[in-house]
């Protein structure tokens, strides 16, 4: 992973280099999360319905993984955080996320997720 990667694909790369177990379901379901709050805190366009929907679908993915019991702590208070449609909430899941994140999948994860944080601008209220 390198410093000017994009955080979304360091995640995939992180996925893609750890085994199977505990570890490699955390790693997915960190990047599926990623993608879908990525999306909530750029993407102005989509509806209110659309992202309830999407962080549902999410929500019932990430339910059959076998994950590290405070991963999935940390996961399960990030997704509520995320039914709230605001770019804010997806911006405070990841951030709550972060800790966990790093005890669970190291400090290159984590970093990762801190960066996705910092890089996203959210939208301007109108």
């Amino acid at each position: 992973m390198t410093r000017g990667e994009e955080p979304c694909l360091a995640l995939l790369r992180l996925l893609a280099g750890t085994a199977r177990g505990p570890k490699r379901d955390a790693a997915f379901a960190l990047w599926l999360t990623a993608r879908v709050a990525e999306d909530m805190m750029t993407a102005g366009d989509l509806s209110e319905r659309a992202q309830r929907r999407r962080v549902a679908a999410l929500e019932k993915r990430v339910s059959s993984l076998s994950l590290p019991p405070s991963f999935r702590r940390a996961l399960a208070a990030g997704l509520a955080h995320m039914r709230d449609p605001r770019p804010e909430a997806a911006q405070a899941a990841l951030t709550q996320l972060a800790a966990p994140v790093g005890d669970t999948l190291g400090a290159e994860a984590a970093g990762a997720v801190q960066r996705l944080v910092r890089g996203v601008r959210l939208p301007e209220k109108s």
